[in-house]
């Protein structure tokens, strides 16, 4: 396998594991929540025990092959540490955001939506303040998605 083709397929995943992630994102907070007063409250199991758990899923796991595929590409093409010690600002600025964006993934939203499923005991009190965080991280990763994406897009096309 060529060094060309192992770039393009780096590359390749790392942008399809983006579409998937921020594509969630933009899903719950486009879409799901801002709709869930709507569903009839005999339908909303059905968003909450079957939807939400499996979308994310796809979500946190679209977070970190993303992130994994870009700190592969940027040490590939040889700007990983630079990247990130922001010598090569909007990478490096682009590259913090997914950064931030992951550990709100990983570390805030997923460990509040399982309180707020039900999938994690909790006190039936905990469930609507988790939700909350969960619904605020999340809306922080989407307007944190929109430099990101211009960062990510403008170090593709040589804008900086």
């Amino acid at each position: 396998m060529s060094d060309q083709f192992l770039l393009f397929l780096v590359r390749y995943l790392h942008v399809i594991s983006g579409v998937m992630w921020i594509g969630l994102l933009w899903y719950f907070n486009f879409v799901q929540i801002p709709n869930m007063g709507k569903i009839p409250d005999e339908q909303k199991p059905a968003i909450s025990k079957v939807i939400a758990p499996e979308a994310l899923f796809w979500f946190r796991w679209g977070a970190a092959f993303t992130v994994l595929f870009g700190l592969i590409l940027a040490w590939m093409n040889g700007y990983l540490v630079d990247a990130l010690l922001l010598k090569v600002p909007e990478i490096g600025f682009g590259m913090w955001l997914g950064l931030i964006m992951a550990f709100n993934v990983w570390f805030v939203i997923w460990p509040k939506q399982q309180i707020a499923l039900g999938i994690k005991e909790a006190d039936a009190d905990a469930k609507p303040k988790a939700a909350r965080t969960a619904m605020l991280f999340s809306r922080t990763n989407t307007m944190l998605s929109i430099p990101m994406l211009f960062s990510m897009v403008s170090m593709q096309n040589n804008f900086y």
